[in-house]
């Protein structure tokens, strides 16, 4: 059995249902990416950032009959409730969790959009039956994202012969494609987006007003200031654990953040990736540039 039609299920995700009147005009007004995109044909990734331009959670957002499914990390989920209930003030919006209620699925491969029926390009959504199907919308090599009503996973299964595997496939994948996602990459409160990659990703609009954090992401984005960069690593040796500082000929250059399988991520100096090799704890590690990511003219592979 192929890739294409395994479905990796994603515990660690939950979901929060934003109602009422207000709550497209809400989110727009928080959120680093435009609401004014996201239709029942189209979903997006975005973020709610600190004030001082730090991330706070990243987040798939879907459409359902009028509400807006917010697919997050499990464990932040709370919090973020918290966060966004202190900037509603008295608008017309409702925070639910619904966890629950909906199951979060992967197809890690980007011919899964065909079993679908969905264009390959990021963001592309249905709804089939009450099931909602989409291209991941930070990039489309990373195939697709379900939400499924709970009870009706296996149905949903069946239904498009799929098998359920755990999150390791989708977990390898995204860690060779260099994307962040959750906590361990993104640590609250002190993650950049520019250092992230959330522009070459779509999960940044620069053009569409203000949002929390703006003032700081904007002036990275365009004066350059970007320092560091998050990047996948191949690791020779042991997997360092999330956080283990990473070194070139003895200075810090840089730390390391989720891994699994000889692969990891690694917030990374620029300035150390064309010098002495990095080592983690007793690992070597072996930058790699992902194809979506702009670095200029670094000379990596």
């Amino acid at each position: 059995m192929t890739v294409a039609s395994e479905a990796a299920r994603l515990p660690h995700r939950g979901v929060l249902e934003i109602g009422g009147a207000d709550a497209r005009s809400f989110l727009q007004g928080l959120v680093t990416n435009d609401l004014g995109r996201l239709a029942p044909d189209r979903a997006l990734w975005a973020a709610l950032l600190t004030p001082q331009g730090r991330c706070f959670a990243e987040f798939a957002l879907v459409e359902q009959d009028g509400r807006i499914l917010l697919e997050a990390e499990r464990a932040g989920l709370e919090a973020l409730a918290r966060r966004l209930a202190t900037y509603r003030l008295r608008a017309a919006v409702t925070i639910e969790d619904r966890s629950a209620a909906w199951s979060v699925l992967a197809l890690p491969e980007p011919e899964a959009a065909a079993r679908f029926a969905l264009p390959t390009e990021r963001g592309a959504c249905r709804r089939l039956a009450d099931a909602l199907v989409f291209v991941d919308p930070r990039l489309e090599a990373l195939g697709v994202r379900a939400l499924v009503p709970t009870e009706r996973v296996e149905a949903f299964l069946h239904a498009h012969g799929l098998k359920s595997v755990d999150a390791g496939a989708w977990e390898r994948r995204r860690l060779r494609l260099g994307v962040p996602e959750g906590s361990l990459d993104l640590p609250p409160e002190k993650a950049l987006a520019v250092e992230s990659g959330f522009l070459e990703l779509d999960i940044v609009s620069l053009g569409k007003g203000c949002f929390v954090g703006q003032e700081l992401t904007a002036r990275m984005a365009h004066r350059g200031l970007a320092k560091r960069r998050l990047l996948p690593v191949r690791v020779e040796g042991p997997l360092p654990p999330p956080g283990t500082i990473v070194r070139s000929d003895g200075r810090e250059v840089g730390e390391v953040r989720s891994g699994r399988d000889g692969r990891a991520l690694a917030l990374l100096r620029l300035d150390a990736l064309d010098g002495a090799p990095l080592e983690a704890d007793g690992a070597r590690l072996v930058p790699e540039r992902p194809d979506w990511l702009d670095l200029g003219s670094k000379p990596l592979t």
